[in-house]
């Protein structure tokens, strides 16, 4: 058996790009693990590669002449799991017209890889455990036990400890699986591949398609170096063919790059990784589905108070039989659709508490909408000790357009 074929082959043979020691390193224990029957489990976040170990050891072993199969855990219902993996016999539930193999009974000598293995059933979890402490199954509606020789490689992106807490993964299947642990490091661990990568990938879509291939500047080759890529290569590759398809310019600048890449994800060093950016994601998802159906309420709103107010003098207010005692001003887009504010889709809303009753004459100076912009930014910059970024953030605003609105309201140090 050769195990110690150099890895710049292995990589070739594979299509893998990337000189990153933990890449590396996963590679090689791949290739060490491969001529044994220990059960591997592949971690890494999803989009980062997982399933070429699985081929990689299934290449490098004494199964490599037998069937290597694939399966995704997460794509099969939870009722016909079990039939998929284990066969079934003809009648054993509705539809069952015919008997048929399973997964497992297919794959005999050769090796079968359960991708996304954390999304079984718990029912499940315990017929594959049968196989692996025991090699026998029995296929759905049969009381006969078979046999199968089968090498199982298990990959997954959850946090199997934190389910096996939770009741939802079996701990003896967790350590059955785990034999032999193959860590995949994530896209923004491996710096210095990245640009290797998309490199690549414009490459193959100019090939395919006839066409120039894209060059990043400095600038936009440091901008894709320090993003983070929560979707990993996938993500990278989709970024890749959008601006090769779509951009004119075959030179790539930082500006034109970053209109590739989401906003949100520049946060995710500040706020302390994954787990915290989904929180604050969903909360911002959350709050912009908010805005977006309070619009047509607003706006109903500010028609009127622009009716009632045209109908009052520059001076004094006529009395009123109710006005309420809190009324909301929003500046709001005329019009938008978009998941997220864009330079020409800001959001800035104010509750603006304790408005002058109408019932009693006062003598009232009204503000305009500039007034009221420039309020909103400069409570925003107070608030955020006078950080540009984070009262962009506050008010939904991209940095560039709170530079901008400042500069038009005569917003500047001495204002503040």
């Amino acid at each position: 058996m050769i195990v110690n074929e150099p890895l710049i082959s292995v990589k070739q043979r594979f299509g893998i790009i990337g000189n990153a020691d933990a890449l590396n390193t996963a590679i090689e224990v791949a290739m060490r693990v491969a001529p044994t029957d220990l059960s591997v489990l592949v971690t890494g976040e999803s989009g980062v590669g997982k399933e070429f170990f699985p081929q990689i050891i299934h290449a490098y072993s004494a199964r490599k002449h037998n069937k290597y199969i694939a399966v995704n855990c997460g794509a099969i219902p939870e009722g016909t799991i079990d039939s998929e993996l284990f066969g079934h016999e003809k009648g054993s539930f509705t539809g069952a017209i015919d008997s048929r193999k399973g997964y497992f009974e297919e794959a005999d000598g050769g090796t079968i890889f359960l991708d996304e293995v954390g999304e079984l059933p718990i029912s499940t979890q315990v017929r594959l455990l049968r196989v692996l402490q025991t090699g026998e199954f029995m296929r759905v509606g049969s009381a006969k036990v078979q046999k199968t020789n089968v090498r199982v490689v298990a990959a997954t992106n959850n946090d199997l400890l934190k389910a096996i807490s939770e009741g939802r993964f079996r701990e003896d299947l967790y350590y059955r699986l785990n034999t032999v642990p193959i860590s995949v490091p994530a896209l923004r661990e491996r710096k210095g591949d990245i640009h290797l990568l998309f490199r690549k990938f414009a490459s193959d879509v100019a090939t395919q398609y006839n066409m120039p291939s894209i060059v990043l500047d400095e600038g936009a080759r440091m901008l894709l170096e320090s993003y983070q890529w929560r979707g990993n290569i996938r993500q990278l590759k989709n970024v890749a063919e959008q601006i090769s398809a779509i951009e004119k310019s075959r030179d790539i600048t930082a500006e034109i790059l970053r209109r590739y890449l989401p906003d949100e994800e520049y946060s995710l060093r500040a706020v302390g990784g994954p787990t915290s950016y989904d929180n604050m994601a969903t909360e911002r998802e959350l709050l912009y589905k908010i805005l977006f159906d309070m619009r047509n309420d607003i706006n109903e709103l500010k028609r009127m108070m622009t009716e009632a107010l045209n109908g009052v003098t520059q001076h004094t207010h006529t009395p009123q039989s109710h006005t309420p005692q809190h009324e909301v001003m929003g500046l709001l887009p005329e019009a938008t659709h978009h998941a997220a504010p864009r330079d020409d889709d800001d959001f800035v809303v104010e509750v603006v508490d304790d408005i002058p009753s109408r019932d009693t004459a006062t003598t009232q100076t009204y503000i305009t909408k500039d007034d009221m912009q420039r309020e909103q930014i400069i409570e925003a910059l107070k608030r955020h000790n006078y950080r540009r970024k984070d009262a962009a953030r506050d008010l939904f605003i991209s940095e560039r357009t709170l530079y901008r609105r400042m500069k038009a309201l005569g917003i500047d140090d001495n204002t503040i």
